[in-house]
């Protein structure tokens, strides 16, 4: 598609929502390429001294671990790599059915100034000041609007979706877990930065939801997180109707679900779901549910988040062989502890290295992903369908439903670092946590 988006057709991109890595534009216009389209654009941290980093592909060391995907390592720019990346890595893992890498269409610089202005004033303040549309990308990625199916020839047709965020589905059971770190094998990584973030004032309230019930393959806890989501969306769940969002946050995280929200998302179902009133939002959870559980499509992300088998506890010193520098953890490490449990990691091969590394950065895009399910009510009788069928007996009702994974961003490699440390933070403040429980519940 010969077509380069300029600055007078920003005005036909409005602001759908945003991750920490891009901003999502839905269109508003006519032209017949972009309908039903959604633009994810690149954003670069405020702070970053990111002045010509936006045209570059992957630094040396990440195209060492990225060596066997030929295109992924000779794309020139970022926004070429993290298309490759979908492309090559993610879809043969995931499934090509499920994933859609979309398509590049270039940009002019004023294109993404324009729009970086039009949607400052959508985007949720602590957003804005963390980082700005990236004015240097050549390019930005188009790809379907999943929240809605292609446009039917009814004038009544309704279509609601939902986009969970499911994060980590499994315990680590790595033996490179230090000992003052075993919380992490009995609860949940969602569960423990829960706490780190109501530390920080980022959430009001500790979340309902638990990953483990989703992915757990059985129809009660499936059901028990579904409704965990609800209650707390955060920044986990969202539900569209024909692509307006009714329920959960844009750009962050949402507060939990109030009764006037609920009252308002219930009488929103009306035109999808035929139950009496009150009966609605449970019965949307019940296809959210059945729709899960029997489609299996978690089974495969869970497979590929368990691709990170060391724990960052392990992988972080295979990092450091990958760039040949002294481990900055082991030399943090009291020396009768680290020399231990991490020699055996400082000896193996280069390849071995960038194995560990390189399945540990697809994991962290499988514990990062979001999957988006729209679904569709069938007509009685209706003819065969190009879709998957769900039917929902509370109400005696059948829905075309389509799933894709969505957020499938390439870890930078430097990211490793961070990740140790988010970590070690992270447990450190659940450990506290649970410490002050303790000590006041003695005190009781």
């Amino acid at each position: 598609m010969a077509m380069v988006l300029k600055e007078n057709d920003a005005e036909e991109w409005c602001y759908r929502g945003e991750g920490a890595v891009n901003l999502v534009l839905s269109y508003t216009g006519q032209h017949p390429h972009f309908v039903g389209k959604v633009l994810r654009v690149q954003k670069v941290p405020r702070n970053g001294s990111q002045c010509e980093n936006g045209r570059l592909g992957l630094t040396e060391m990440e195209c060492l671990i990225w060596k066997e995907f030929e295109e992924l390592v000779s794309a020139p720019t970022k926004e070429l790599a993290e298309y490759y990346f979908v492309q090559r890595v993610m879809c043969s893992l995931l499934g090509s059915k499920n994933v859609d890498a979309g398509i590049h269409i270039p940009v002019t610089r004023e294109f993404l100034e324009t729009v970086d202005n039009n949607v400052l004033c959508h985007r949720p303040s602590w957003r804005v000041d963390a980082a700005k549309v990236n004015p240097l990308c050549d390019s930005v990625l188009l790809i379907s609007d999943h929240s809605l199916f292609p446009r039917g020839t009814l004038k009544n047709d309704f279509c609601i979706s939902v986009e969970i965020k499911p994060k980590c589905g499994f315990l680590p059971l790595s033996e490179f877990i230090a000992p003052e770190n075993t919380i992490k094998r009995s609860v949940t990584r969602f569960q423990m930065h829960q706490a780190l973030k109501l530390h920080q004032g980022k959430i009001s309230e500790i979340s309902a939801y638990d990953p483990l019930d989703l992915f757990s393959g059985s129809r009660d806890r499936v059901d028990k997180a579904i409704i965990g989501l609800f209650k707390t969306p955060q920044n986990n769940f969202r539900v569209f109707l024909n692509g307006s969002l009714i329920l959960g946050g844009s750009g962050g995280n949402a507060d939990a679900t109030s009764c006037e929200v609920g009252e308002t998302f219930e009488n929103a179902l009306k035109c999808v779901i035929q139950a009496v009133d009150g009966k609605r939002t449970q019965c949307f959870l019940d296809l959210i549910s059945e729709t899960i559980f029997s489609s299996g499509m978690l089974n495969k992300v869970l497979e590929v988040q368990k691709l990170d088998n060391f724990d960052i506890e392990g992988a972080i010193h295979a990092y450091y062989n990958v760039i040949s520098q002294p481990c900055m953890v082991c030399k943090q490490l009291a020396e009768d502890q680290s020399s231990k449990r991490y020699n055996s990691l400082h000896s193996i091969s280069k390849d071995e290295s960038l194995k560990i590394v390189r399945n540990y950065l697809i994991a962290a895009t499988a514990k990062d992903l979001s999957m988006m399910i729209s679904f569709r009510p069938r007509a009685d009788g209706s003819a065969e369908s190009p879709y998957s069928v769900v039917s929902l007996q509370s109400t005696n009702q059948s829905f075309d439903y389509k799933a894709y994974f969505i957020d499938l961003d390439l870890k930078p490699l430097e990211r490793m670092e961070y990740y140790y440390k988010l970590d070690q933070e992270i447990v450190g403040c659940y450990a506290q946590m649970v410490k002050s429980t303790q000590q006041h519940s003695h005190m009781d």
